[in-house]
């Protein structure tokens, strides 16, 4: 029998200290990892929070993701693909269905659409000349809206490499926007080329 919140919570608390500290991940010794094991330490384990709250977008009426379009740098009649401003890697893209779905929900034509969209925006980042590689993330906690980000790590940066990109994005100094667009754009300029769709203009 799989183990309720309650028994999982219970069972989280056999490996944690008299604070609830459970100890550093494996993944902190990796050499890819932004922190240094000495001083650092895990948060409090929490009790689960039940029932969990909604997320962002629950109701289709108050999703900003179904609202906010005007800063696609691709789009089709069932996608749109954004950029995200602010990061601290090179290129952040966000892949999302221009109607309301969320993963689950996705009608089988076009979560067949989502797999040959994802290939070819991977092939046209990693195709970038200072791109090394880029992650293809799924996480669907903060918002009900289905949204699919591609990471770009940067060439030669091998200690960003890894599950540790999104937390090195949110370490590193913004990147500049003028070249991030002309990225994106070239980007979008392949998608049109190699999939249809429009990619914006200017």
């Amino acid at each position: 029998m799989p183990l309720t919140p309650e028994e999982f919570y219970d069972h989280a608390r056999t490996a944690a200290d008299g604070e609830l500290r459970l100890p550093l991940s494996r993944m902190t010794e990796w050499d890819s990892s932004p922190f240094e094991r000495d001083g650092l330490r895990v948060a409090p384990l929490r009790p689960p929070q039940l029932p969990e709250p909604p997320r962002h977008g629950e109701d289709p009426a108050a999703c900003d993701m179904c609202r906010n379009r005007h800063d696609d740098v691709w789009h089709d009649d069932r996608w749109r693909l954004t950029r995200s401003d602010g990061v601290g890697i090179p290129l952040a893209l966000m892949l999302l269905p221009r109607d309301h779905f969320d993963l689950a929900d996705l009608p089988d034509d076009m979560a067949a659409q989502l797999g040959v969209l994802t290939t070819h925006i991977a092939r046209h980042v990693e195709a970038l000349p200072h791109i090394g590689r880029v992650h293809v993330h799924r996480v669907g906690d903060g918002a009900a809206h289905l949204h699919i980000w591609f990471l770009a790590r940067p060439e030669g940066h091998l200690q960003l490499r890894g599950s540790w990109l999104p937390v090195w994005d949110d370490l590193l100094p913004r990147y500049p926007t003028e070249p991030a667009e002309r990225d994106a754009t070239r980007v979008a300029t392949a998608l049109t080329e190699s999939y249809g769709g429009t990619c914006r203009q200017g």
